[in-house]
């Protein structure tokens, strides 16, 4: 009962979200079960396309990642070299990607999508170059409004923190400290507020499970 209870509510919050977010020209697939992503996606990404995406554990719990690996795409790996110069190579010719593919810190009830980066390079890409994102989260990313979801953030970071192995406070203490760290991740957010000038040019895949962090 619990169970058929709480996809009952999912589904209707996400009835919400897709009308608000169809009204800003963004939209919106919601896909109550984590096995049904991944051929999602295919569908949304033909064959031979290029496609980049952001660093996510969203993509890596969904099987997404072992979907652009899969020869189907020509797919700009950073992941594939080591040398932080040949990175950022990669990261920069990710503006000319067909899709690009990540996920979202937060996503509002209102109809906002927040992002925060510590190098900015998932930013710019969502923002301006490629043709076509797709941002792919679990129903937990859903908070109210943009104030919640930057306390989510800030209560989500330390956890980042940690799984990076980063020498922050915040990755010692579980809390955010708002810190001055040289290996802080926290250094920007960006907000989407709308997408009618460039319209369907984002996709939200909303999964009704929590996924990520």
């Amino acid at each position: 009962m619990r169970n058929s209870l709480r996809r009952w509510k999912n589904e209707k919050l996400a009835q919400k979200l897709k009308k608000v977010f169809e009204s800003k020209s963004v939209r919106v697939i919601y896909l109550p079960d984590i096995e049904m992503v991944v051929e999602e996606v295919h569908k949304l990404i033909p064959d031979g396309a290029t496609v980049s995406s952001g660093g996510s554990v969203t993509l890596q719990e969904t099987g997404v990642m072992d979907l652009l690996r899969s020869g189907k795409y020509e797919f700009l790996d950073r992941d594939s070299v080591s040398e932080d110069k040949e990175k950022r190579k990669i990261m920069i010719k990710a503006f000319e990607s067909d899709y690009y593919l990540c996920s979202a810190n937060a996503i509002t009830e209102n109809g906002e999508i927040l992002l925060l980066d510590g190098s900015g390079n998932r930013a710019a890409a969502v923002t301006f170059g490629p043709e076509k994102v797709i941002f792919v989260a679990g129903i937990n990313k859903v908070v109210e409004d943009l104030d919640a979801g930057i306390k989510r953030i800030k209560s989500i970071a330390p956890m980042n923190a940690k799984r990076l192995n980063l020498h922050t406070p915040c990755a010692t203490t579980g809390f955010c400290s708002d810190c001055s760290s040289e290996e802080r991740i926290c250094e920007m957010y960006s907000i989407i507020i709308d997408s009618r000038r460039r319209p369907w040019r984002y996709t939200i895949v909303l999964i009704g499970e929590e996924l990520g962090l």
